[in-house]
């Protein structure tokens, strides 16, 4: 019997999980936070992870003022959108976070970070009706996050395990 890829049993559970009608996502990407060399984070995927789930309406990354002009081209190259921030990013992130949460075209509230300064937007997020999806990596994946979402994926960690109360099928594990 041929071996599923972890990729692909994501891509089958959030797509069984899709309404008859195909939900609209927006996700918000915390580059100093989670594009380091050390997790080696591919955008492509969490793209692809995430068009099984409904169709990615808004795609945003947000960088320090330290980022590169070939960081930036290769973020817009994959159709994500650089937002370049002199200030805090986590607090220019959760502004447009709000935005998503307060958009009526949009159902769902994808989050890639690992800081638990974003465990208040998801909350808010629910608050509001807008499912939430948190899409982090290992070490250093705030707990709080993954227990506060609807569907938590960990991308990097193969025997990551479940704490805390979520759900033992709604933690994911790339």
């Amino acid at each position: 019997m041929p071996t599923i890829s972890r990729i692909q049993r994501i891509k089958e559970y959030l797509s069984k999980r899709k309404l008859s009608q195909r939900r609209k996502v927006g996700v918000l990407v915390d580059g100093p936070n989670m594009l380091r060399k050390e997790f080696n984070i591919n955008l492509k995927e969490i793209r692809e992870i995430l068009s099984e789930y409904g169709d990615i309406k808004i795609a945003k990354v947000f960088l320090n003022q330290y980022a590169t002009e070939k960081l930036v081209e290769a973020l817009e190259n994959q159709g994500f959108e650089p937002i370049v921030t002199s200030g805090d990013v986590d607090v220019r992130m959760a502004v447009e976070a709000m935005e998503l949460i307060y958009n009526d075209s949009i159902d769902a509230v994808a989050l890639v970070t690992r800081d638990a300064d974003f465990k208040a937007v998801l909350m808010k997020a629910m608050e509001m009706g807008k499912e939430t999806i948190i899409i982090g990596a290992e070490p250093g994946f705030s707990t709080a996050l993954k227990n506060s979402a609807d569907i938590a994926i960990v991308l990097n960690e193969d025997e990551e395990k479940e704490k805390g109360d979520a759900d033992e099928e709604e933690i994911i594990e790339v």
